[in-house]
């Protein structure tokens, strides 16, 4: 792996960029990336449906775990940055191999994934780094669970150990859906994620994201976000990846934001670095805010989603250059990152069905929307040989808004959502009920 020998004396010139993934992240890191001054053009593989809508942005027909195919595509479109968007890829060493093949990469090795990839992994970190977290346990089968349950007598929150697409968490309110849930999981619901558990003591408290950009040493902090995981209004019905989001959360002011710098994210970046693991892409630490103070709930190697959507908007021209920096290990050349005051508000419309069983193929009616400090980014949708679109996932859509305040930053993105139509479609109308007056 490239250490700091290898470090460039500036930043080497910055024209093409492939963005890996087909949900709405990356289509909002595309359209992000387009708009930094000097970029000709940003590939997205596979992309979705709404991908070729974006100026300058092209899908390519790769897989998102095909490093050869991706090397190949990087070596005929001279890409001088890919940037990972899944957690998948990265778990499964896709920026090891584009960087063995001396391409640059924004995104973690397969080593910095398991901060994600592994619930006991990153647990264990943190025990060794000093950094809060809930007390927890680690079992491998229902067996031990059970028993662990039986002597502790109080609820607990299970956790798959893998990747099991932001759904392998249960926050149990009783005994009784403690031990379904530990039953569920080494039942197979989980699939190979669930052969082993994380089992965690409850916290109390508000919940918000914090992103890093890292370059192995140092780091960009990128407002805080706060994402609704709940299906219904309310915060009820299933967990999902994420009804909605906001930023920048008021949770953390710039003093808290400095102080879950200062206890989490560079002690992190720090243990990693004594395990030999230069940490290369985004740091998103899924923090609660307690009484005692900020503690980790848990760490992802990638942008959440839909945070990504609602922070993109806000990022200044300097982004795609800062994103390189890290991805080469000198952050220290990038220019700063500037990042707009106002308010970004996000709605996710989702498939019928969604979370469980979404359906696919109904045709997603898009009136043209004429307000600049509107996006609407394509999560779930397709592009059929006539050119309709069609919904083929259970988050179909995005809609973001920026706006002076959240009031009016949640009262655009409605507005907007009204120019989107499909059969199904459901969003929640309490985004951001945190904030918002009206």
């Amino acid at each position: 792996m490239a250490h700091s020998s290898s470090r460039p004396q500036t930043l080497p010139p910055l024209r093409h960029l492939l963005v890996v993934g087909c949900g709405g992240r990356e289509q909002a890191l595309a359209w992000a990336l387009r708009r930094c001054p000097g970029i000709e053009a940003v590939w997205v593989t596979p992309g979705n449906g709404g991908t070729q809508d974006l100026d300058n942005c092209k899908s390519l027909a790769v897989g998102e775990q095909d490093p050869e195919g991706l090397i190949k595509a990087c070596r005929e479109q001279a890409i001088d940055l890919v940037v990972i968007g899944p957690e998948a890829p990265l778990a499964a060493g896709v920026a090891d191999r584009l960087r063995d093949a001396k391409i640059a990469v924004f995104g973690p090795s397969a080593e910095g994934a398991q901060l994600e990839s592994s619930k006991a992994w990153a647990k264990a970190l943190m025990r060794e780094a000093g950094i809060p977290t809930a007390g927890h346990w680690t079992v491998a089968s229902a067996i031990e669970g059970l028993e662990l349950l039986k002597q502790l007598q109080r609820p607990l929150v299970v956790k798959a150990d893998g990747l099991a697409a932001g759904k392998g968490v249960t926050v149990a309110e009783t005994l009784e859906e403690t031990e379904a849930a530990i039953r569920d999981a080494f039942a197979g619901r989980f699939g190979c994620a669930g052969e082993r558990l994380v089992l965690e003591e409850r916290l109390r408290g508000p919940e918000v994201s914090v992103f890093a950009l890292c370059d192995g040493e140092r780091m960009v902090l990128l407002p805080p976000a706060q994402d609704h995981k709940r299906l219904l209004e309310g915060d009820r019905g299933p967990n999902t990846g994420g009804m909605g989001a906001y930023a920048p959360a008021p949770l953390l002011d710039q003093a808290g934001l400095e102080q879950v710098q200062q206890l989490v994210l560079e002690p992190t970046l720090q243990a990693l670095r004594d395990q030999g693991i230069h940490y290369r892409g985004v740091i998103y630490a899924g923090l609660m805010l307690t009484q005692e103070g900020p503690q980790v709930i848990e760490f992802n190697c990638r942008f959440g989603d839909p945070e990504c959507q609602t922070l993109m908007p806000l990022m200044g021209p300097e982004l795609a250059n800062v994103l390189q920096a890290c991805a080469l290990g000198c952050l220290d050349q990038a220019p700063e990152l500037s990042v707009a005051q106002t308010c970004s508000a996000c709605v996710v419309a989702a498939a019928e069905g969604y979370p469980e069983t979404p359906r696919k193929g109904d045709l997603i009616q898009l009136k043209s929307d004429p307000d600049s400090q509107r996006q609407l980014f394509h999560a779930g949708t397709r592009r059929q040989d006539d050119g309709q679109v069609v919904t083929a996932g259970g988050r179909v859509l995005t809609q973001v808004a920026q706006a002076a305040d959240f009031d009016q930053a949640f009262a655009s993105a409605y507005a907007g959502l009204e120019l989107v139509r499909f059969n199904g479609m459901q969003f929640r109308r309490d985004i951001g009920y945190q904030v918002r007056r009206s």
